[in-house]
């Protein structure tokens, strides 16, 4: 297949201007709306800075004691304004976290079922564009911009969410919308859904079904690795007893220990106890004498990145060969 898109370029660009005609207030929209969003968290995070700064320069402590009414006032100003903020860039990043299932649902639906539902991919075949160069035009156009603007955008709201380190809001590298936009993980996201709606469509071939269907797929992927699968895709350091937990730690589960190290959940009689003193003797005598916390550092960040977009990038393989085995067997 690359051999023969590497030797008839221009067989290649045809279907490519034909796809920017037809869908191009889509893209216009799509790249206004990067646009705007680029320049919204620039904006954000240089004026939740400078909000900092300020409020650092009047001498006053973050609801210090014994503080003038005017500090207690300059405080509440403050926390208003930096929770506001960073309310907006989770609002940014939750948009960024579904842009993988729109652009599934995208691909799944208009762009490759409903040529296929209504047929105008027969006009496009008989003018010397095979089947193969049909498709892999219809997945490089939005495959291309938006890792274009991936490329701008991930960065930009990591160096945002850094900005922010001295707010008392901060918005934390963990956070299941923060976390797949700001490092490697959005463009593999990409590449899944721009596969998965390829290989949806050619299955179905109806675009309303497909779009649904792609929508789904690629939501459920990304559901499943916030919610379940992540905190597990790198080992967790632990630490016992009264063990100090590194700052800015994603803490994923904690727990009791008995004297031979076994977990164990205690009994809903001890958490029935009135005080702690009833508290602790019920531990004891269940055989509990300890406590664990198992989390993430903030030096797992990366590792945890790799993990996730090696497994996404699998799974974009995967699709992408089936979609065009789909389409061989279908039409040759």
């Amino acid at each position: 297949m690359s051999a023969t898109l590497t030797t008839a370029p221009a067989t290649l660009r045809a279907p490519v201007r034909v796809l920017m005609r037809q869908h191009r207030w889509i893209f216009w929209i799509a790249a206004g709306v990067a646009l705007l969003t680029a320049i919204g968290v620039v904006a954000v995070a240089m004026r939740s800075a400078h909000v900092s700064e300020v409020f650092q320069a009047t001498g006053c402590q973050f609801y210090g004691e014994g503080e003038t009414r005017a500090c207690i006032q300059m405080s509440r100003n403050f926390a208003d304004s930096m929770n506001l903020y960073s309310r907006l860039f989770t609002y940014v990043a939750l948009g960024l976290t579904v842009l993988p299932a729109l652009l599934g649902a995208f691909v799944g639906g208009p762009l490759i079922a409903r040529e296929l539902e209504s047929g105008t991919f027969r006009m496009a075949w008989t003018q010397s564009v095979s089947p193969t160069r049909w498709l892999a035009a219809r997945l490089a156009v939005p495959t291309a911009a938006l890792l274009a603007g991936s490329a701008v955008l991930a960065p930009l709201l990591h160096w945002a969410r850094t900005r922010e380190a001295a707010s008392p809001y901060p918005v934390q590298w963990f956070d299941v919308y923060v976390f797949p936009v700001t490092g490697i993980v959005l463009p593999a996201y990409i590449l899944f859904a721009v596969c998965t709606g390829a290989l949806v469509g050619l299955l179905i071939r109806r675009a309303f079904i497909a779009l649904s269907v792609s929508a789904l797929t690629v939501g459920a992927v990304t559901i499943g690795f916030g919610a379940y699968l992540r905190p597990y895709l790198w080992p967790r350091t632990t630490v016992s007893g009264q063990g100090h937990l590194e700052e800015n730690a994603w803490w994923v589960e904690s727990g009791h220990l008995t004297s031979s190290g076994e977990r164990v959940t205690p009994p809903d009689s001890c958490y029935a106890s009135s005080s702690g003193e009833n508290w602790e003797q019920c531990l004891t005598d269940h055989g509990i004498t300890g406590s664990y916390v198992d989390y993430h550092p903030q030096s797992h960040f990366w590792p945890l990145q790799l993990v996730e977009t090696g497994i996404l990038l699998a799974l974009a393989a995967l699709a992408l060969a089936l979609a065009f085995r789909v389409l061989r067997r279908l039409h040759g």
